[in-house]
């Protein structure tokens, strides 16, 4: 890999130094918010993130950073990729106030606590007042930034650098092939399986994880496991890379596959190249793609006949109950495909029908044309047409997912995006699927480390995908990987 060469950038790279500082200690701090902070700390929390939020702009925006990274003549990709990426940033930081900023951050602080409540109790009437003052935020956001077509399209494209409504719109064009396999693949599976009641120590559980984890690849003394009520994953640098599960006290695969999950987005962070660290682009280079390295290593290997032999007899020491089950049992028990309320539990063939239902109600909060007391109501008419069936209540439903209290509209398209480029990658990539019908999970790692992990932010995503798969991104290919894996058993 090119290193930096070019004195100009040498600088930016510097002074940057600063910048990268108070952002790993804003991960460090977002962490502890989802893990262990006490809830009387929420105010104080959102203070401390609003004033570091200041301080991060004030310094990318100093008139002297600010015409260094304009100034820039990059020379070779990694210098173009830190001049891009900076930019980015650039644009993002003059174009949004500081009031705005903190304002954000305040009210971001204090939705995340409001939130954990409401779905607590199941009661949207209590979150809906922040939910309007973000939507709100988000809407002006989006007029400050400025966009061409869409206001959603400046929200989408903080997450997905390029994304647009118009290329969700082609990504999403493959719902009605999607809810078609569904309907058929569902009649495959029984609506319950008898391993979702079996009980489980949860102590033998954690050891059976983090051995998996271990034999995949995660590095454990550059990162930790924890507990949280919605598993993510943080990296605060190369060295400090955290994720958390949750465990049920049943049903083991929730937290198996959860931990696998987050898993992926560890290793993408973990393996970027180390001359890049403390650089702009010592970060994965969108959610999209961070989100198909974790949807690869849940779905395409964790829910995999293969998966299963490399481990079975390991599960079987932590899980005795298994022994009661064939491998094909357990194939079917990981493999489910069911209508499901909750996201996060969802198979891999209807996910994507949630997050197109999310889509359609972020893109009308946004242009105005759905009310925020009316989401609900838009949910649930979703949920049972997509899905075929019907929240009960607010939890099962709207207040599900953390993302809105996170002021993070524009996201959930990358979910979709990342369950198709894992797809993408499976078949595109040579020596992929053969890694998984090994179960080499040294020889998969190699590969995603050369072709994607290692090249951090350097590239654009659609950049990059295209020089690691050889080709565009194809939705067609989630379509075929689907069909291959459940009408052909």
């Amino acid at each position: 890999m090119a290193i930096i060469v070019t004195p100009e950038i040498k600088e930016i790279v510097k002074r940057y130094r600063e910048i990268w500082t108070i952002r790993y200690s804003r991960s460090l701090l977002g962490w502890d918010m989802e893990t262990y902070m006490p809830p009387a700390a929420f105010k104080e929390r959102g203070e401390v993130n609003a004033v570091l939020e200041s301080m991060v702009r004030r310094l990318i925006t100093n008139p002297e950073f600010s015409s260094l990274v304009e100034s820039a003549k990059p020379q070779n990709d990694v210098e173009k990729g830190i001049i891009r990426v900076l930019k980015r940033d650039l644009k993002y930081y003059t174009a949004l106030p500081e009031e705005f900023l903190q304002e954000e951050e305040r009210v971001k602080t204090e939705a995340f606590t409001i939130w954990r409540e409401a779905k607590e109790k199941g009661n949207f009437s209590l979150f809906a007042p922040l939910l309007e003052k973000i939507v709100d935020l988000q809407r002006r956001k989006a007029e400050y930034l400025g966009y061409k077509d869409h206001p959603y399209d400046a929200l989408l494209d903080l997450y997905e650098e390029g994304l647009t409504v118009r290329k969700c719109e082609h990504i999403f064009s493959t719902i009605s092939k999607i809810s078609h396999l569904f309907e058929k693949i569902k009649e495959k599976y029984p609506e319950k399986h008898p391993l979702e009641g079996m009980e489980y120590n949860r102590r033998f559980l954690e050891r059976l994880i983090e051995y998996m984890l271990f034999t995949m690849g995660f590095d454990f003394s550059r990162g930790r496991i924890d507990v949280s009520p919605h598993p993510f994953t943080t990296n605060m640098g190369l060295y400090d890379v955290r994720i958390t599960t949750r465990y049920e006290g049943r049903d083991f695969r929730r937290a198996l596959m959860a931990a696998i999950h987050e898993f992926g987005h560890a290793m993408y962070e973990m393996n970027i190249d180390k001359e890049l660290w403390a650089t702009p682009v010592q970060q994965g280079v969108s959610l999209g793609i961070h989100e198909s390295q974790s949807r690869f290593w849940e779905n395409i290997v964790g829910r995999s006949s293969h998966f299963i032999d490399a481990f079975y007899k390991e599960m079987v020491v932590a899980l005795p109950f298994l022994k009661d089950y064939g491998k094909d049992d357990l194939y079917t028990y990981l493999t489910l495909v069911r209508p499901e309320f909750i996201r996060v539990e969802a198979d891999e063939v209807q996910y994507v029908l949630h997050i197109y239902l999310r889509y359609k109600i972020e893109k009308e909060l946004i242009e105005g044309s759905l009310e925020v007391k009316e989401a609900p109501q838009t949910w649930d008419d979703l949920m049972e047409d997509l899905i075929g069936v019907r929240p009960p209540n607010d939890k099962l439903g709207i207040l599900q997912d953390i993302h809105w209290a996170h002021a993070t509209i524009g996201y959930f398209p990358t979910y979709a995006i990342g369950s198709m480029v894992a797809a993408h990658i499976y078949r595109e990539i040579k020596g992929i699927a053969e890694g998984v019908k090994r179960a080499d999970f040294g020889s998969i790692m190699n590969i995603l480390r050369e072709k994607i992990h290692r090249w951090g932010s350097v590239y654009s995503p659609e950049e990059l995908l295209e020089r690691a798969a050889g080709k565009k991104l194809d939705p067609e290919n989630f379509i075929a990987y689907l069909e291959m894996k459940y009408l052909r058993f």
